[in-house]
């Protein structure tokens, strides 16, 4: 590995030594329907609105019985919640006709899961089967891996391949959390606040902009 990413890796990993997913599940199946939600909404809106969903639909069975237009209802708070609906029934149907009601734990039968794509598919099987089969690329990590230096690509899947050749695979499951943390607490999209950045003397983004220097702890 590169020293200049090693040392990131090492201070972010110092920085955010529980770095994980904020969003609240019992069960693979209930991890993977949060992270549908989770698409283009906080984590703190999915965690409102998942309790009530999984009181009345407790199983992927109930939930593959369900009337659509009842899952939109429970979901409505999230972005895209139409979509998100259909996709949540039929991916359960899914899963109790080809997969007797259980969550697949390999990304090649994740994938195929309408609404599921490798950034799902990453974020359950990192944090409900503890594998490292790919790297969580989301918007938090997609922003911190252009500025940091570690891609130069614009897709998710393209960044999530240049990480995957320069981060060592037991780091794969931590590090896109310690980026995402790191995200929404300092290098956020407007206004980075690289005066208190840890790893801003690594950062050709701060850099450029002029910004301070952090501890470099």
């Amino acid at each position: 590995m590169d020293k200049r990413v090693d040392k990131i890796v090492q201070i972010l990993e110092k920085e955010y030594p529980t770095a994980k997913t904020e969003l609240v599940f019992s069960t693979p199946f209930q991890l993977l329907i949060a992270t549908i939600l989770s698409a283009q909404t906080t984590d703190v809106t999915v965690n409102k609105i998942t309790p009530s969903l999984f009181a009345k639909y407790p199983t992927v069975e109930a939930l593959a019985h369900a009337p659509v237009e009842d899952i939109k209802t429970l979901i409505k708070p999230v972005n895209y919640h139409n979509t998100k609906a259909y996709n949540i029934k039929k991916l359960s149907e899914i899963l109790v006709k080809e997969f007797n009601g259980k969550t697949p734990d390999t990304m090649a039968n994740l994938v195929k899961l309408p609404g599921v794509a490798r950034k799902t598919a990453n974020v359950l099987l990192s944090q409900a089967f503890g594998r490292a089969e790919g790297i969580v690329v989301d918007t938090h990590v997609k922003r911190l891996s252009e500025r940091l230096g570690l891609s130069r690509q614009k897709t998710p899947e393209k960044i999530e391949i240049d990480l995957m050749k320069i981060i060592p695979m037991e780091k794969w499951i931590s590090f896109p959390y310690r980026l995402i943390m790191h995200g929404r607490k300092v290098c956020n999209a407007k206004k980075p606040l690289c005066s208190i950045c840890v790893v801003s003397h690594l950062c050709p983004y701060s850099t450029a902009k002029g910004g301070q220097r952090g501890s470099g702890r």
